[in-house]
């Protein structure tokens, strides 16, 4: 003969949550008919190991629908209700059942469940309130990422450009007026340069800050110091290959991050964007050595940016010395550079090969 195993209820405004004491708990068979839920499963209740039934007949109207999940010691149900509501009773009899008992664990009076649903209306409002925020500052995080990476691209692709163009009508003559013609627009693309510095000191873009700082610290240093201090540069062809090389990196990286904020991808962008640096970078840094030797003698020369000592010394320390120390940096940064830079080309590409496996 089947027997009856021990149930607790429990109630909310929308479920009705009932607990069936049995351990290890098999061939379960729950099923609502006609307002009415029928239990038989095999177990370990409180009379030992045998098969236990029970049936319900709820008070008011429920969904059909039931849901169950058993558990070591016990068998859950939740049945919807028909109809939103508090119940007075479980079911239609008025005499409760000797099986049947509330369950504390879960119980609650009617003041106390609506107040568990405010605060999840409140919580869940709190967390649509957060998600638009953390939308909203995406959003404004992208646009602003998209404008910058749009004003380098044009700012670079218009150097890059124009010396081209130049190349090719006044030939070698336009390597002796590159600054002349170019400075103001390259002096507006690396002031602009260093937002990626700060870009990556506070997490608009996943990069290192490191490597990013000695970029644009060392390009700056070559632009303002080298070249904008010293007139005598200015007429220098390695002006022009300086240039040049920083820009033709430049035109395929911008595009590259470009896209990246709309979540789009240019195989071919991606491919030149994590490639052409490989020849380009260290000739760049060669570039750059070349045009700091040839300005060493000129500030030897001029004494300019020398660091005077005391008058009984009477001398001072020319500012050659902390070119030769750069020389050495800049060779160090080169490494240090190129490293992250074949790491991340490595990340890219191995990532693409197995998803595509």
């Amino acid at each position: 003969m089947p027997l009856t195993p021990l149930v607790y209820w429990a109630q909310r405004h929308e479920d009705i949550y009932l607990r069936v004491e049995l351990t290890d708990a098999q061939n379960i068979d729950v099923n609502v008919n006609d307002n009415v839920l029928q239990f038989r499963a095999q177990g370990h209740g409180a009379k030992g190991q045998n098969e236990y039934e029970f049936s319900l007949e709820f008070l008011l109207p429920v969904k059909s629908e039931v849901s169950h999940k058993s558990t070591q010691r016990q068998v859950n149900i939740t049945v919807r209700k028909e109809q939103r509501g508090w119940w007075k009773r479980l079911m239609l009899q008025e005499r409760k059942p000797v099986f049947l008992a509330p369950d504390f664990d879960r119980w609650l009076d009617e003041s106390d469940a609506e107040m568990e649903i405010r605060e999840k209306e409140e919580k869940r409002n709190l967390l649509k309130a957060s998600r638009h925020k953390e939308e909203g500052f995406v959003s404004l995080k992208t646009g602003f990422l998209f404008v910058y990476n749009l004003v380098q691209f044009l700012g670079f692709s218009w150097i890059f450009v124009n010396m081209t163009v130049r190349l090719f009508i006044f030939g070698q003559d336009s390597l002796y007026d590159t600054f002349h013609t170019i400075s103001d627009v390259m002096f507006f693309c690396q002031i602009l340069a260093a937002v990626e510095v700060l870009n990556a000191a506070f997490g608009v873009v996943q990069t290192g800050v490191i490597p990013t700082f000695i970029q644009v610290v060392g390009r700056n240093f070559i632009l303002f110091i080298i070249f904008g201090s010293l007139e005598e540069m200015h007429n220098q062809p390695v002006v022009f290959f300086v240039f040049y090389l920083w820009s033709t990196i430049e035109i395929f990286r911008y595009p590259f991050d470009m896209l990246g904020c709309l979540n789009t991808e240019w195989k071919t962008l991606t491919w030149l964007r994590y490639t052409i640096w490989i020849p380009l970078y260290p000739l760049g840094v060669i570039a750059e050595a070349v045009a700091v030797l040839q300005s060493i003698p000129i500030f030897d020369e001029t004494k300019l940016f020398s660091i005077p000592l005391p008058k009984a010394v009477g001398t001072s320390i020319s500012f050659s010395y902390v070119l030769h120390i750069y020389l050495v940096l800049v060779f160090l940064g080169l490494f240090i550079n190129f490293r992250h830079l074949y790491k991340q080309r490595k990340r890219r590409f191995c990532t693409k090969k197995r998803k595509a496996n």
